[in-house]
């Protein structure tokens, strides 16, 4: 049994050893926080962003579409953020911040005491860290749970209180804190859910920032709205408490009326950011500033464009659209049924044969070479070069002109026209017109063998509708950093014109005709339309392309697969996703008509009720290519007028018939 005497001088030892050991860590901590004080990077260093760059994208009207990247927005000195959000955040993370150097002893021992306590339980030491302890772990470890982390957060902790100020720990927090959704940083943060920068956070605001830090995820505005106000009343309650706001601030703070910036969608209109934010390393040098790209996509018009796609493709197909404004600004793009089961975009990667579609540059190049509308051919047996193409009918018309040809879009009338033209011609006119692809010259080219991509064929269109002046597709209208300053602004060009103004004004006349009485007819809208159906070999393709009040559109139906489809033809399913959509598009827009006019009777400027708000009325009872079926060919009602009659049967096109669905007068008609 010890005796008094011996526990008393091994109780000396053993406060002696303490003291020593004590006395030696403190040394070493003292040697541990000047080595780190030494290496610790300037103030400018940790400033910077090296984890990724913020890019939100605007649709035309200014909201916000898309948010891409780590959310980093503009870094905010001391001096421009509200005192309430730093109030806040101070209150709820840290309250004795300003009076501890950069370890919390109360609040360490606290929790090394519930750490006591629940030992065994597997619970880590938890509500201990500090806001300067918060910096180092963000800025220079990592949230991984360990004795030996923990001790280096602590020495960098008083590191950095010793070399930086609080007012330049607490930027450095506020700047660099995860939000959550991707937002780091009070600005970023603000943006996100309120939609403007941090610089005028209000009181409820700031609360509900404040509260997200303790877990981004749970308490995040835009996953759990009543989590988010929950933990916010928590946080003002907190302030209140500390002293920082009075009581009257806190019953004044409705953070219930708080407006949060809406969701930016994230199917069809995918497609278009995916196409037009690659773009942008052209377009701006600036590698690590957040960034405010404005574009040219109208939110209307897309939602319109997926509905005309997802309400009208046929079964098992996929569809694509594009619609250009005059000056090539990309105001819709669909590039698939839906971009969360499939994001290949089939309006700018896929190539495809266009069909009929492509005879627009066969028509163009006779026009160019000496052809007008009225021009007088004849639809008959052709044989180029051991080829031997055929209409869909199995008939032939006789002499009709290129107008009549045209709209009903007469296979035999093109090859003659490719051979005369010369078939390099009409390749060099398609890569005039923006056809990006490579177009073979064989003779079958001027049924649109040659693959191409939607996007060019709308661009051509789109020329056409400018009156040959060459339209490029664009769709990033300006950029700018995150406070302001202008790095990009599109300009137009109007200096390529691609065809004599006549020559477009020919094309034009051709495009109206084919949609008021051949093969387009399904693409009205009441207004004046311009446009060209297109169908491949065992209906593996659809096409429409057209262009009214301004707006040029493109619409591709087919499988990926390239397998036929059973009734899929341009002037069905593709044409009348066209009208769907256009209908939306133009209907704020003035009817403009075109410089050539087509004298046509009323009925078919103007659709019935049932064109309008269903499927387009039956119109001549033509097949795909334009060509009268068997039997009588019945023509739709005037408004009121009653019958307009029926031509006889026949088994062939004749100049009658023709003038007759055209409501010309023969002997107007100048001669062939």
């Amino acid at each position: 049994m010890a005796t008094p005497g011996k526990a008393k001088i091994w109780l000396a030892r053993i406060l002696k050893t303490g003291l020593f050991v004590g006395f030696s860590g403190l040394i070493a901590l003292v040697v541990a926080v000047v080595v780190a004080m030494q290496s610790l990077p300037s103030y400018e260093s940790l400033k910077s962003s090296p984890n990724g760059q913020m890019i939100r994208v605007h649709a035309a009207d200014g909201s916000v579409i898309v948010s891409l990247g780590p959310s980093f927005g503009r870094w905010l000195g001391f001096d421009q953020i509200p005192q309430v959000m730093v109030d806040a955040m101070v209150s709820v993370e840290d309250k004795r911040f300003y009076h501890h150097p950069g370890v919390d002893p109360i609040g360490l021992t606290r929790a090394t005491w519930i750490a006591i306590q629940n030992r065994g339980t597997g619970k880590r030491l938890q509500g201990a860290s500090t806001i300067t302890q918060q910096v180092t772990r963000n800025i220079f470890l990592n949230n991984s749970y360990s004795v030996g982390r923990k001790v280096r957060e602590i020495v960098l902790a008083l590191a950095m209180e010793r070399k930086f100020s609080k007012q330049q720990i607490l930027e450095l927090y506020l700047n660099k804190v995860y939000f959550g959704g991707g937002a780091y940083g009070i600005d970023a943060a603000s943006r996100k859910f309120f939609g403007h920068p941090a610089t005028t956070l209000s009181l409820p605001e700031a609360a509900i920032i404040a509260g997200l830090v303790k877990a981004p995820s749970s308490y995040s505005p835009t996953a759990d709205a009543q989590a988010a106000i929950g933990r916010a009343g928590v946080v003002l309650d907190v302030m209140e408490e500390n002293g920082v706001i009075s009581s009257a601030q806190h019953d004044a703070a409705k953070i219930a009326d708080v407006k949060l910036a809406p969701e930016p969608p994230q199917n069809s209109v995918r497609y278009f950011t995916d196409w037009a934010l690659p773009q942008l390393d052209v377009l701006v040098d600036e590698p690590n500033e957040p960034l405010e790209v404005y574009t040219t996509i109208d939110l209307n018009m897309q939602r319109a464009a997926t509905a005309a796609i997802q309400s009208n493709a046929p079964r098992g197909t996929q569809g694509a659209l594009v619609a250009i404004d005059r000056d090539g600004a990309v105001r819709a793009m669909v590039g698939g049924l839906d971009y969360v089961t499939s994001n290949y975009n089939r309006a700018t990667k896929a190539v495809r044969q266009p069909g009929s579609a492509f005879k627009l540059f066969v028509y163009m190049a006779a026009l160019e070479g000496g052809y007008t509308p009225e021009t007088a051919v004849v639809d008959e047996p052709v044989e180029i070069d051991g080829w031997s193409p055929r209409n869909s009918s199995g008939r032939y018309s006789g002499q009709i002109d290129i107008r009549t040809a045209f709209a009903y879009s007469i296979n035999t009338v093109a090859a003659k026209l490719g051979q005369e033209v010369g078939f390099a011609s009409i390749a060099d006119m398609g890569r005039r017109f923006g056809i990006t692809t490579p177009i073979n010259t064989h003779p079958s080219m001027v049924l649109g063998t040659s693959d191409v991509r939607l996007l060019d064929m709308t661009r051509a269109f789109a020329s056409v509708a400018r009156k040959g002046i060459a339209v490029t597709p664009y769709g990033i209208t300006r950029v700018t950093t995150a406070d302001g300053r202008l790095l990009y602004t599109h300009e137009d060009d109007t200096s390529r014109v691609l065809i004599a103004p006549w020559v477009a004004a020919g094309i034009t006349d051709l495009l109206q005709t084919a949609v008021n009485t051949g093969t387009g007819h399904a693409a009205q809208i009441g207004r004046p339309v311009a446009g060209k159906t297109g169908t491949t070999s065992s209906n593996k393709d659809g096409w429409f392309l057209g262009f009214s009040s301004g707006i040029t559109t493109g619409v591709w139906m087919g499988r990926d697969d390239a397998r036929a489809v059973g009734g899929l033809q341009g002037g069905r399913a593709p044409a009348q996703a066209f009208a769907s959509f256009m209908r939306v598009a133009v209907a704020k827009r003035p009817v403009e008509q075109f410089e050539t006019q087509v004298t046509l009777p009323e009925w078919q400027l103007e659709p019935d009720n049932e064109a309008y708000f269903g499927g387009p009325d039956d119109g001549p009872q033509v097949d795909e290519d334009g060509n009268p079926l068997d039997g009588a060919v019945p023509l739709p009602e005037a408004d009121g007028a009653g019958d307009q009659g029926e031509p006889e049967p026949s088994g062939r096109i004749d100049q009658q018939w023709i003038d007759n669905v055209l409501g010309r007068d023969r002997q107007r008609r100048p001669p062939p």
